[in-house]
């Protein structure tokens, strides 16, 4: 992998954020990528740093890995936005700032008097970013939520789970549905960023985490709204209006198989074949007789997936193939093999293997941070830009740890 000195491509931007649990990702993206990121928390520090795990297993303030994690390449101060001197302060850390991030409480802002609406009148060229479960102007817009009721409501939930009706819905883990509102209000700080250096205005970026989460469903909404139909779960695969062929296997060292993208060119049919020939496995597949015939269509189409019989079962055929061909080998022969006939499969790995994979290694994705007096990997950007990278700068900042570099030099307004 390329390294790079340069700065990241978001470098010169000061971002303001108000710690909170929602936005917190949003404010990582941005510091990742190089701007200055200062978060502002109360006295004692944001409740998500008595988030678990905690490093050691030893509750603490400074040892949250949900803190660690969200709160990366960030500045650390202490306002307390109840205190009326402290208020001042933040209003001076605003007119500084490109950008103000912040997933308060409808009307919390507005009764302190440092809302957008009256901050921006001050400071005209800032980027407000609030991010809410229903944005600030809608009906629903006092409700609680959580990144359960987030993902339950926007509609992801419903298309997770198993082929077995009779079970619940799954809840993807992670913090999902708080991460996707934390992804559009990213994209729209820098998107107004961009319009307010053409106009010299800024604006107000109003985030609703339920319609971020209902448009990231793949093709459940549009179903729905398309065709007035409902997609159904199916086990470790996209949910469908109507069912698939599985697309999973257990690996002959007991691990899960995921078959990837479907084949579908000629040259993906001959590489399947070819492989179940090898390991000669073709006895045991009679649908073999698709593959050939996949390729002397010269592929399939997705449209003419249950459409065209012949196409239908070619289409099937090469999913079918590759779980016979995960099944019979162990899962890093499997991908070896997959990777080197330029088919897109892979093994389902835990955290802890993914981290240590060669593959994900040698692309940089692991990434040492510097703490006190330990070093610990964490996740690495998700793509390499070797002329502008993102990076993580340093660890997630102890309770006040700027004040003084960032607090005592603000300018008078």
């Amino acid at each position: 992998m390329t390294t790079t000195s340069a700065p990241g491509p978001l470098e010169g931007l000061r971002v303001v954020e108000l710690a909170s649990a929602h936005a917190a990702f949003a404010g990582k993206l941005l510091g990742d990528l190089g701007a200055e990121v200062i978060v502002v928390e109360p006295p004692g520090g944001h409740p998500s740093r008595w988030y678990g795990p905690f490093a050691g297993d030893e509750p603490g303030p400074e040892r949250s890995l949900f803190w660690w994690h969200y709160n990366t390449s960030k500045l650390g101060v202490v306002i307390d936005l109840d205190d009326v001197a402290a208020r001042r302060a933040f209003r001076r850390l605003v007119a500084t700032a490109d950008i103000v991030l912040e997933a308060e409480a409808p009307g919390r802002l507005s009764a302190l008097g440092i809302d957008h609406d009256t901050l921006l009148r001050a400071h005209p060229r800032v980027v407000w970013v609030s991010l809410t479960a229903f944005g600030r102007d809608n009906p629903r817009s006092a409700e609680q939520a959580t990144d359960l009721t987030v993902l339950a409501g926007g509609g992801p939930v419903w298309s997770c789970g198993y082929d077995d009706h009779s079970l619940p819905p799954v809840r993807g883990g992670g913090n999902q549905g708080y991460q996707t509102g934390a992804m559009f209000a990213a994209l729209g700080a820098l998107t107004a960023v961009l319009a307010r250096d053409i106009t010299g205005q800024g604006q107000h970026v109003d985030v609703s985490m339920h319609a971020a989460a209902n448009v990231t469903t793949e093709g459940a909404s549009y179903w729905w709204l398309v065709c007035n139909q409902t997609v159904q779960r199916q086990t470790m695969r996209h949910a469908n209006v109507t069912p698939t062929r599985a697309s999973f296997a257990i690996s002959a060292d007991g691990k899960y198989i995921h078959s990837g993208f479907p084949p579908r060119s000629a040259e993906e049919f001959a590489a399947i074949l070819g492989w179940i020939d090898e390991l000669g496995l073709r006895g045991e597949f009679p649908d073999a007789v698709f593959l050939e015939v996949g390729i002397e269509r010269g592929g399939v189409q997705l449209a003419e997936v249950g459409v065209d019989v012949e196409a239908t079962e070619a289409y099937g055929a090469g999913r079918d193939g590759l779980v016979l061909i995960a099944s019979r080998l162990p899962a890093k022969e499997f991908f070896e093999g997959a990777q080197a006939r330029g088919l897109a499969c892979g093994p389902v790995n835990s955290p802890e293997e993914a981290l240590t994979d060669a593959h994900f290694v040698a692309r940089g994705f692991p990434v040492t941070v510097a703490h006190d007096d330990v070093d610990v990997v964490y996740p690495g950007a998700p793509f390499i830009s070797t002329a502008s990278p993102w990076r993580i700068s340093r660890r997630a900042p102890h309770v006040g740890e700027h004040d003084e570099v960032v607090l005592e030099h603000l300018p008078e307004t």
